[in-house]
């Protein structure tokens, strides 16, 4: 795959543009979850990553204690979309989406980039950690970010994932879904919901990200979980402190 085009396909991630463009320059920034590059030292690997170590506002956390308030839930006014990216990047599957979809918070709009997903989940329940979570990443027009999280625990087959699973790359590459997929149809119908002030997960960790993860989960087949974990074994960041945020529970 040629350099130009890797690059092109990754500038629309936040989550992972910087470690991508300094591993392709040869800076030796590259970053991973295990050996050398795990987490507990991305903070050592660049500069750029400093934030990992010294924030005080990481993500993700275990949501527990939670203050039950009335927050406005999340508007999503997502289409339907086709011909659209899957790219194993070597961090996760990620579909990138087409410009259209817009989720919109305390009447800030923002625009939906992508969604990715983590073996296991990152976030946390009271300690509980389910199976996988979903990341769907958001950008406003001033730079901050807004991500999505939903729990993807165990059950029947998740007919929406079935698309996106029969084309994915095994290894590092890019793939089409062509058939017409409704990411609005990942989100759990409750609107109830946790969010906290918080990070990326992924270096370069900026903390510019308002939270929303919400309580009622989906479903995957034991076997879509098997496949995604065959590729992805381990791709979750540990537990980080959560200092003096409070995390809020919408319902």
């Amino acid at each position: 795959m040629q350099r130009r085009q890797v690059l092109r396909v990754l500038a629309a991630c936040p989550v992972c543009a910087a470690a991508a463009k300094s591993a392709m320059a040869g800076t030796g920034h590259e970053w991973g979850y295990n050996g050398d590059v795990m987490p507990d030292n991305w903070s050592e690997l660049s500069e750029d990553y400093h934030v990992c170590g010294a924030g005080r506002q990481q993500s993700p956390i275990d949501l527990a204690d939670a203050t039950r308030a009335d927050v406005d839930a999340v508007t999503t006014r997502w289409r339907a979309v086709s011909d659209f990216e899957l790219v194993n990047n070597g961090h996760t599957l990620q579909a990138n989406m087409p410009k259209g979809s817009v989720s919109i918070v305390n009447d800030k709009p923002y625009d939906l980039l992508q969604f990715h997903f983590h073996h296991q989940s990152e976030h946390t329940v009271d300690g509980v950690r389910y199976p996988m979570e979903a990341h769907f990443v958001h950008k406003s027009n001033d730079g901050d970010l807004l991500v999505l999280g939903i729990f993807l625990d165990e059950g029947q087959e998740n007919d929406v994932l079935a698309p996106l699973w029969a084309v994915a790359p095994t290894s590092k590459g890019i793939a089409r879904v062509a058939a017409e997929f409704h990411p609005q149809d990942l989100l759990p119908r409750s609107s109830s919901h946790f969010t906290y002030a918080g990070s990326l997960t992924t270096p370069p960790c900026s903390e510019i990200v308002t939270w929303v993860v919400y309580e009622e989960t989906a479903q995957a087949s034991k076997k879509q979980i098997a496949d995604f974990a065959e590729v992805f074994p381990h791709n979750y960041r540990p537990l980080q402190p959560l200092n003096r945020r409070q995390i809020l529970q919408g319902f």
